[in-house]
């Protein structure tokens, strides 16, 4: 066809070539305003539950550089509302200096979760006891804000059964992790570097809480690792101590497969599958977790889910359950049957 072929057009009769031309001006015009309607989409106001944890120090201090790292663009930490923990005195002593130094970044601090829900998108809850998150996430799920709620999800597995039955019926996504699940090793094992993996050792801190089940408040960091290369499906698990007297459980999965989680100094590990080994278990940092809490509130999607995260709970109450029984073994579906209930009462 002749390109100088008259054509009908919106704005008369003109050439072929005019008229593309004048369409592709439009479109280009059209795909410039679809770009910024989506980048002010990412233009994500977050804020913060409970400042007494160095969490929120870090995760305040990437969101809140300038320029920002390329995987927050557009994700601000604007407000806080300070208080956390209300008795655990470790906690509530870091509350005035965590709140002076968020206020540095540029932080608002507000006085109640109310306030904070009417200035803010997404919510990061990370009030460092566990015991009030199911209490200061129902405001959020009222308004469906989207949470990320960080180590231990709560103070209890039946808690933790409530929360996600909760957040399921508000349709708002939520998830919790470990920083330690995003370390740059456990997650190439994750997806599959050494295959299916057969065996798994991973250490981690494990300083005790009176008020908390012993791994909910720092065991959970290699718990997490665990769970995040030997994937679902644990059975039972058996509590000793080592030689030193530290706290070591092993679980046993389905087909035989087994973990086992060690108290220790470090974060460390190792993942044996069908393919090879490979290290796992390191700290890398808390970016990862940030990034991945970014890209959770971005998409609606959690990069864990709820049933895996249940079952890593699942395992630390039937550890401690096997600590109460001499050192039995003491199956995951046990304890679930049990938190279940509880959580209907």
């Amino acid at each position: 066809m002749c390109v100088f072929e008259k054509v009908a057009c919106p704005l008369g009769v003109m050439s072929a070539s005019s008229c593309m031309t004048l369409r592709r001006l439009t479109l280009l015009l059209s795909a410039a305003a679809l770009t910024a309607t989506s980048l002010e989409a990412q233009n994500i106001r977050a804020g913060i539950i409970g400042l007494d944890t160095s969490h929120v120090l870090s995760f305040s201090k990437t969101l809140n550089a300038d320029p920002q790292d390329p995987e927050v663009m557009g994700v601000r930490m604007v407000a806080a509302y300070p208080k956390g923990s209300p008795d655990i005195e470790g906690s509530v002593k870091r509350v005035p200096e965590y709140t002076e130094k968020v206020k540095a970044m540029g932080v608002a601090i507000v006085p109640s979760i109310k306030d904070l829900l009417d200035q803010v998108d997404v919510v990061f809850l990370e009030t460092n006891d566990g015991r009030p998150h199911l209490e200061q996430l129902r405001p959020c799920l009222e308004a469906g804000k989207p949470v990320f709620i960080d180590k231990p999800i709560a103070g209890t597995l039946t808690d933790a059964i409530k929360i996600f039955e909760e957040a399921k019926a508000a349709g708002v996504p939520v998830f919790s992790s470990s920083s330690l699940r995003f370390g740059k090793g456990t997650q190439a094992v994750r997806n599959g570097s050494v295959g299916k993996v057969m065996r798994a050792e991973t250490t981690s801190p494990a300083s005790l809480e009176a008020t908390h089940p012993d791994l909910f408040w720092y065991g959970i960091h290699g718990v997490e690792s665990l769970f995040t290369v030997m994937g679902t499906g644990c059975v039972s698990v058996k509590r000793g101590t080592t030689a030193e007297g530290k706290i070591t459980v092993t679980g046993t999965w389905e087909g035989g497969r087994t973990g086992t989680y060690t108290e220790a100094k470090g974060y460390t590990g190792k993942a044996v599958g069908e393919k090879g080994e490979a290290a796992v278990g390191s700290y890398d940092g808390y970016d990862p977790l940030l990034f991945a809490a970014v890209h959770f509130f971005r998409t609606g999607v959690a990069p864990v889910s709820p049933e895996e995260t249940l079952e890593i709970y699942a395992f630390m109450e039937a550890a401690d359950e096997s600590k109460r029984q001499g050192g039995a073994e003491v199956t995951l579906k046990s304890v679930m049957d049990k938190a279940r209930a509880a959580a209907q009462k």
